[in-house]
């Protein structure tokens, strides 16, 4: 199921899990936790220079993104653990408001961190990509077509995210040729 603890050591993996390889992410998150001193907290992270931040792997606008959180958090104006008992459109525009993170980082951080059950980020270029395989579509779908398309499975999209990216992980691979055309 790819849960996850909720709180800030999650939201920061998800932020750097954006735009990148699940596996990028996570040699960047596993050295970001080598440099702190015990479990990644907002505190051990302000800690953090961008020195460090910037060999572990960030970029530069993922260190203003993690900084900006951990600031909220020390100060006191974000409470992820009471996230946890948020109702889902609370929780989305808590997140919202948080520059860097934006719909698809709120939506995977409901679905993995907090378990909801009809958490589903349409922007995801995994689930796209499995949906047009699936249904043979000619071309990727976009967000909104996804959202479309993913409206029957309320309250469950969750559920549909998880298998959807099943597929795509496990995927056969295919000759060049009978590759459906995708959008580039």
């Amino acid at each position: 199921m790819w849960a996850r603890e909720p709180g800030f050591a999650t939201l920061i993996y998800i932020i750097l899990e954006q735009q990148v390889s699940l596996a990028s992410a996570k040699a960047v998150f596993d050295r970001l936790t080598s440099a702190v001193a015990g479990p990644l907290t907002a505190a051990r992270f302000l800690a953090l220079n961008d020195s460090t931040l910037k060999s572990a792997g960030f970029s530069r606008q993922k260190i203003a993104y993690g900084k900006n959180i951990a600031a909220l958090i020390e100060e006191g104006r974000l409470d992820l653990g009471a996230l946890g008992a948020a109702d889902d459109e609370v929780v989305r525009s808590t997140l919202l408001r948080i520059k860097g993170v934006g719909p698809w980082t709120t939506e995977i951080y409901l679905l993995r961190a907090l378990n909801r059950p009809d958490a589903w980020p349409g922007g995801d270029l995994a689930l796209a990509v499995a949906v047009q395989e699936i249904r043979r579509l000619p071309e990727r779908p976009t967000p909104l077509e996804l959202e479309t398309i993913a409206e029957p499975w309320r309250p469950w999209r969750a559920v549909a995210a998880r298998l959807l990216w099943q597929y795509y992980l496990n995927r056969p691979a295919r000759p060049v040729g009978d590759r459906i055309a995708r959008k580039t």
